[in-house]
């Protein structure tokens, strides 16, 4: 255990260090190198900001217009039969839509009921397990100018729904 929390304190440091010195060696202009990549970060930020607008647009309508209340009731009742608390269903539908929005919902979940109960875990487990789908389709795709991602959205959206289940199951499995 200690071996592996060394190497997690020095992997960083090291790294950081060891690129710029090799590109140095094999004569790359490093720091030209570096002021390139950040012109093109930029250029590459004020491209997506559209799609990233729209995509905070949906997400607030979605939530500001009751959906979705509407619909963690319809699902809430066919969970806890179940054994799901219903307290952790909202994340399944935030999680794909907004990082920001997912972690604030996990860190209030374990304000309220501790980061060891059974609530606490599963949040953590989900937070851990799924990604945010729309937001990386929106950034990535909207950067590179892919126009067709439907069947990235799909495979995105499976996987979501795969670790939450997942991350559901074994957390009731192993402590519940």
């Amino acid at each position: 255990m200690h071996f592996i929390s060394l190497i997690s304190a020095w992997a960083i440091p090291v790294l950081i260090t060891f690129i710029p010195l090799y590109a140095f060696s094999r004569k790359v202009p490093v720091y030209e190198s570096f002021v390139e990549g950040a012109k093109d970060g930029f250029s590459t930020a004020i491209g997506i900001i559209p799609h990233l607008v729209g995509m905070m647009v949906a997400i607030s309508v979605f939530r500001a217009s009751g959906a979705l209340d509407y619909l963690m009731g319809f699902v809430a009742p066919l969970m806890q039969g179940l054994g799901v608390p219903s307290e952790v269903l909202p994340l399944g539908l935030l999680r794909p839509l907004t990082g920001t929005g997912s972690l604030a919902y996990t860190t209030d979940l374990i304000r309220v009921h501790g980061p060891d109960s059974l609530i606490g875990m599963i949040a953590s487990t989900i937070q851990g397990s799924t990604d945010t789908t729309l937001y990386v389709l929106t950034v990535y795709f909207g950067a590179v100018g892919v126009r067709n991602g439907r069947y990235a959205l799909k495979v995105g959206l499976f996987s979501d729904v795969v670790g939450f289940v997942a991350a559901i199951a074994i957390c009731l499995l192993l402590f519940g």
